[in-house]
Order: C-alpha cells, then sequence, then structure tokens
C-alpha cells in the first residue's frame, strides 16, 4: 500500500508543498518584521519617568523612550553575573533611549524590571530632535532671547513654536544661500580655473583671455560677497533665540534653536496630532538629507541615487540586450557556436555580482575611464574625472550584471512567436528587418519588458558591486543639479542597499541606526515589489494585445 502510494507521486506533491508554504511563511513573517519595525518607526512614542533603583542602593530618576524589553531565564542571568533572589525565574529589562548622548555620553541604557519603583507619563515632558547629539529629553524651562528670558512657565511652550518656525525658516534660507548660490559660485570658478588651465596646455593662453578670465572672476566675486554678507546676517538672526531645559538629574542645559529640527510633547500628542506628526516625519524621511552618520534625518539622495543609477542602467543593458537576442535568435546560425553563447550567457548569470564589481573596476574605471582622462581631461590632472568611480561606471556595470537576464527573456520571446507569422510576412512582400520590426518584436514585447524589469529589480538590490564602482556613505551633491552639464556622469552617489548595509553594520551608534534599517529596508522592498508588479502588468498588457496576432 505504502508503495504503491510512493509511485503515485503524491508524497512528492505534499513535499513540495509543504516546502513552497515553509518558504512563504518566512517571506511573509520577514516582511512582517520589517513592516512593524520601519512603520513604527515615525510614531510618536511616550515619553516616560522612571523611579529607578540603582545597584548601589540610590533612587535616580530616567527620563526616555520605551524601545525595547527582553526576558532572560535565571539560570542564565546568573551566569551572566546577575544576582537574582531564589523567587525570580526570569530577568526582565527594558532598552530606554534616554537621549542627552552630550550629558550623558550614550543614548540608550538597559534597566532591569525589578528595579523600578514608579513609573509615570508627565505631559509636560518634552522630545527635542538636534541636528546634532541626537535627541534630547527633559522638561521646558524658558525661551531666550540673546541670552535674556523672554518666557517661562506654561508661556514658554508657545513662545518655543513660535520662535522655532522662525528658525526653521531661517535654516532653509541659509541652506539654499549655501548650496545653491554659493555652491554654483564655487562651481563656476572651479570650471574658470581649468579652463584656464586647458588654455595653458594648448599654449593659448593670452593676456586678452587673461582680462577676460580676471572679469568674470571679479563678477564671480561681488555675487560671493553679497550671498556670504546675507549668510552672515541670517546665522546671526539664528544664533538669537534658545530654549533652556532641564534633564532627569535637575541639570540645567541650554540649546540654540539652530540646532534644533522639533521640538514634541508626545504625551500631550491626541491620536490626531500623532497622525499628523507622523505624516510630517515619513515626508521628512522620504525627502531630508541624512544626518549624524546617517542615523538621523532623510534618505533622499539615497533615493534619488537608486532611481537615477536604474534609469541609465536600463537605458544601457535594453539595447544591448535585446540585439543580441535578435542576433542569437534570428540571425545567428544555430551550430556549436551559438550553443556554445548560449551557456556563456546562461553561466554569467550565476557569476557573483562581486566580480561584475572587480571588473569594473579594473577594466572601466581605471583602463577606460583613465584613457578618457588622459584624451578629453588633461586640464584636471591630477585629479581624474572618470578614472575614479562614478555614476556612469556604476550604470555600466550594473548592465553588464544584468545583461544575460535580458538576452535570455529576450529570446525565450522570440521563439515564442510561430514560425507562420515570420513565413506570412515575408510572403507579403515585408523584408526580414520589416518582419523582425514590425511583427516578431511587437510580439516578442512581454517577455523583453519581463526580463528587463527583471533586471531593474535585481539591479535595485545589489551592493557588493556598487560599493568599488560609485557608491558612497555620504555624497555632498546629487549627480543631477543646475550646474551644466546638469547630469554629472562623475560623481559618485548614494544607494538604498548599500544605505541599509552602512547604517546597520558600520554606524558608531547600533541602537539609533536599527529603526533607520528597518525604515529604509521596507522602502526599498516596496521598491521592489512596484517593480515586479509593473512587470507583471506590463506583461499581461503586452499579452493581451497581442494575443489576437497570435491566434
Amino acid at each position: 500500500m505504502i508503495k504503491e502510494w510512493f509511485k503515485s507521486g503524491s508524497p512528492w506533491i505534499w513535499l513540495n508543498a509543504a516546502a513552497v508554504s515553509t518558504c512563504l511563511i518566512m517571506v511573509v513573517g520577514v516582511l512582517g518584521l520589517i513592516f512593524a519595525r520601519g512603520v513604527g518607526h515615525f510614531w510618536a512614542s511616550p515619553i516616560v519617568q522612571l523611579s529607578y533603583q540603582e545597584d548601589d542602593g540610590q533612587i535616580k530618576t530616567i527620563i526616555g523612550e520605551h524601545v525595547d524589553s527582553s526576558v532572560t531565564p535565571a539560570v542564565m542571568a546568573k551566569s551572566a553575573g546577575f544576582v537574582l533572589s531564589d523567587n525570580e525565574d526570569v530577568l526582565i529589562q527594558y532598552l530606554m533611549k534616554t537621549g542627552n548622548r552630550d550629558l550623558t555620553g550614550s543614548d540608550f541604557r538597559w534597566i532591569q524590571e525589578r528595579h523600578v519603583k514608579k513609573q509615570t507619563e508627565p505631559e509636560n515632558l518634552i522630545s527635542v530632535e538636534r541636528r546634532e547629539w541626537g535627541n534630547f529629553y527633559g522638561q521646558l524651562t524658558a525661551v531666550k532671547e540673546n541670552g535674556n528670558v523672554i518666557a517661562s512657565g506654561d508661556k514658554a511652550w508657545d513662545v518655543l513654536q513660535e520662535r522655532l518656525k522662525v528658525a526653521l525658516e531661517l535654516h532653509e534660507q541659509i541652506a539654499h544661500l549655501e548650496k545653491k548660490e554659493i555652491g554654483s559660485i564655487n562651481y563656476n570658478l572651479e570650471q574658470l580655473r581649468l579652463a584656464q588651465r586647458a588654455l595653458e596646455l594648448k599654449n593659448a593662453w593670452n593676456p586678452a583671455k587673461a582680462k577676460e578670465f580676471s572679469d568674470k572672476k571679479a563678477a564671480y566675486d561681488v555675487d560671493y560677497k553679497r550671498y556670504q554678507a546675507q549668510t552672515a546676517e541670517l546665522y546671526q538672526k539664528i544664533r538669537r533665540d534658545s530654549l533652556v531645559a532641564t534633564t532627569e538629574s535637575g541639570a540645567e542645559l541650554v540649546i540654540p534653536l539652530s540646532k534644533v529640527v522639533e521640538v514634541t510633547r508626545p504625551n500631550k500628542m491626541g491620536v490626531f496630532s500623532k497622525i499628523g506628526h507622523y505624516v510630517q516625519k515619513l515626508g521628512a524621511f522620504l525627502s531630508e538629507d541624512p544626518r549624524e552618520a546617517n542615523t538621523e534625518g532623510g534618505i533622499f539622495p539615497a533615493i534619488f541615487g537608486t532611481i537615477m543609477m536604474v534609469i541609465m542602467m536600463s537605458v544601457i543593458v535594453t539595447p544591448f540586450g535585446v540585439i543580441a537576442a535578435v542576433y542569437l535568435r534570428e540571425y545567428a546560425k544555430q551550430g556549436f557556436t551559438t550553443r556554445l553563447i548560449r551557456i556563456a550567457v546562461n553561466n554569467l548569470a550565476g557569476v557573483p555580482s562581486v566580480v561584475y564589481g572587480v571588473f569594473g573596476l579594473g577594466f572601466f574605471v581605471y583602463i577606460l575611464g583613465g584613457k578618457i582622462d588622459e584624451l578629453f581631461f588633461p586640464e584636471f590632472s591630477p585629479a581624474p574625472v572618470f578614472g575614479t568611480p562614478g555614476l556612469l561606471w556604476s550604470s555600466v556595470t550594473l548592465a553588464l550584471l544584468t545583461l544575460p537576464v535580458v538576452i535570455v527573456s529576450t529570446e525565450e520571446g522570440l521563439a515564442r512567436v510561430p514560425k507562420a507569422i515570420r513565413e506570412g510576412s515575408l510572403a507579403l512582400g515585408a523584408t526580414k528587418i520589416e518582419t523582425l520590426w514590425r511583427t516578431v518584436l511587437p510580439m516578442a514585447s512581454p517577455a523583453m519588458m519581463t526580463g528587463l524589469i527583471l533586471a531593474v529589480a535585481r539591479a535595485a538590490g545589489e551592493v557588493a558591486p556598487l560599493m568599488l564602482v560609485g557608491v558612497v556613505k555620504l555624497a555632498p551633491t546629487l549627480p543631477l543639479d543646475g550646474n551644466y552639464p546638469f547630469l554629472h556622469l562623475d560623481r559618485k552617489f548614494m544607494h538604498l542597499g548599500f544605505h541599509i548595509y552602512d547604517v546597520g553594520f558600520q554606524s558608531p551608534n547600533v541602537e539609533a541606526a536599527r529603526p533607520l534599517v528597518y525604515a529604509t529596508s521596507l522602502l526599498l522592498v516596496v521598491v521592489i515589489i512596484g517593480l515586479n508588479l509593473s512587470a507583471i502588468l506590463i506583461r499581461n498588457h503586452l499579452r493581451e494585445k497581442y494575443r489576437a496576432l497570435e491566434g
């Protein structure tokens, strides 16, 4: 009976079903964990105030956010050095985000639940998000202007919000002047210097050119001094106001509003206030630049860099992949050489991605980029232009990495086009290239688009090769800006995948960076899922469009 059951194949069906179910459960579990941790990061958590008994018996006050908890069996806790009584079966610990790193040296602290004497959530506790030193937790005491107290007590909160709004507006104006106006002037001055160097190398530098360049530099100097004066005036205004707050130990701290991003009272916020705050923080995460070694702020440069690189990779890989597939299927003589090429293409898809990165660094960057610098950019010497990792070489390397996927998908699509379609087109008087362009390729377009989007999805998540050919921890400027030629292919850029690796494994403050790792991972997963869903929709649309022709 059992032997016949095995022969029927039912056990293998159940085994495959169990394996698929296990994989789905694991994938859903991982995505659920990422979703829960990533989405919850932006919600305004309550600030708790604890009366805590230290190991020396002293009762101290601890203020902060409850981040995590752990339950350790008594045996393991005792082996780790904790002293537990006989009636304690487990050791419960809480991870508290206490902030105030500039005062205490750390943002987080583990406390034991058994030593907590009292826990409250006073409404007057504030959370101050700073541009440096992380969050501050405490109580608002007063607001100062030029060192003089202008509001204290209950009135301090309303005055603080008004002054902070003005400070944030001033900060945006300063950032605009420094990055856009002054940055543009510095870029133009550098271009003038390089143009002068190019003329000197060609022996074309003369007094007329010197006079022309001197006039341009003088005009730039006038604009630079004007913007510098405006910036200095704004800095003087933004440094005028400050807030005074007391810590859990009663110490008083003066925080300039120029260093403050946001001040909230989470314990006093209602549901709708928290929802509005959540939307605001999520928008800031998607649109702002990172701060504090990427552990604070947003990830807009990483999003921009990822999308820009994927677009360039798609533009490069599509024509090469389609042309290669068309040649192998439509023009090449089917024999040993063609089969060997197909085997090589399939094997290329299994080469580790870091190998492509090493090849891109050695060939594209050092050899090809070095020759380009030697021929077209001698005035930049010894600083390289294309002879160093950048956006262009990252896109080309990933195009080479994903090329086998596009070739195989396109060739399979071409193989599915019935031979009768080709013969009918030729019989009606069309040439082979017309048949290919107007009939065969449109019918194979679903497979082509699927291959392209799958290549895009893989490229969006690659990290190893990009670490060698252009991705950096923090890019000072975006590859696309208002300075000619607008798209700077030689610039390094940020990437979501590398951002996750850097924040998760290279951050000096691991606990503070952990929520950002989940949030960025969730964003990357959403991008990849969106690309794959787009592939399915495009493929289905094209398949329905040409279904009648196939019939």
